[in-house]
């Protein structure tokens, strides 16, 4: 029986998506549905509900248990491409996704700069 990341990758497939324009949509971290798909491994309700919330057109059931049809009965009619994640999108998330790196990354240095400014005065006293 497929498994619910066998699901998400048939998503992927239907719309036109990669799999790191798929991730970033969701805001998933990089690679994230290619490692889950690799170790055949089972996908968390914090993702499913991204996927949801991103994709109102899947079925949430046939997301979980593979049942019914892929796409909801009320939302059929629209458009596949609507949900397209842009270049311009995935641009904008990777700069933030950089910045919080960048602003992680300083906050460390900064500790670490303050943890030895500590020691230097104690090896004074």
């Amino acid at each position: 029986m497929p498994k619910t990341i066998d699901r998400i990758t048939h998503i992927i497939r239907i719309f036109g998506l990669s799999a790191r324009q798929f991730d970033m949509s969701i805001g998933a971290s990089n690679g994230y549905t290619l490692r889950m798909s690799k170790n055949n491994a089972s996908v968390g309700s914090d993702v499913l509900a991204k996927i949801l919330e991103k994709y109102p057109v899947i079925n949430a059931h046939w997301l979980i248990t593979g049942q019914g049809d892929m796409f909801s009965t009320n939302t059929k009619s629209k458009s596949i491409d609507t949900f397209k994640i842009s270049e311009e999108e995935i641009d904008a998330i990777i700069e933030k996704k950089l910045k919080q790196r960048e602003d992680r990354d300083k906050d460390h240095l900064l500790d670490e700069i303050k943890k030895e400014i500590e020691a230097a005065k104690k090896d004074l006293k």
